[in-house]
């Protein structure tokens, strides 16, 4: 029985410590480099394996903390704020526009109430229909 366990013991060691060495980043091992590590795994198995594990694996320690994302709230958020002062302007812009639009709107009623109430006489305005006499250009196709 123990002819079985230890090699199969020594064989997970193996594999472990070569699957760490090769999961880990090369930026973090210590001592030599990552290539180094698994020729010393591969021509040493289980006191390659044993050396990653206390001298080259990083440790806990050394790994930079994760960052863990937390709800903001929302005015705390940057994103948030400027996407609400985008939409803030987006606003502004389109109340802008619209009465500009309600101007031109108005204007252009009270324009065409005045050329209505002048009846088309001679010389209300520059409203010519085509073929007319007073059109410039149109004298010579008749």
């Amino acid at each position: 029985m123990l002819r079985v366990v230890v090699p199969i013991v020594i064989l997970a060691v193996f594999v472990y410590g070569l699957v760490d060495l090769i999961r880990t980043d090369a930026r973090l091992t210590r001592g030599i480099s990552k290539t180094a590590w698994i020729f010393v795994q591969i021509l040493l198995p289980v006191v390659g394996a044993t050396l990653w594990f206390l001298i080259g694996r990083p440790r806990a320690t050394d790994a930079a903390p994760v960052a863990y994302s937390h709800p903001v709230a929302p005015d705390d958020d940057p994103e948030f704020l400027r996407n609400l002062e985008i939409r803030h302007r987006n606003q502004a812009e389109a109340d802008r526009l619209k009465k500009l639009k309600e101007e031109f709107d108005a204007k252009e009623r009270k324009l065409d109430a005045g050329s209505a109430d002048a009846g088309g006489t001679e010389g209300a305005g520059d409203a010519h229909e085509p073929g007319d006499a007073g059109t410039p250009g149109t004298d010579e196709a008749k």
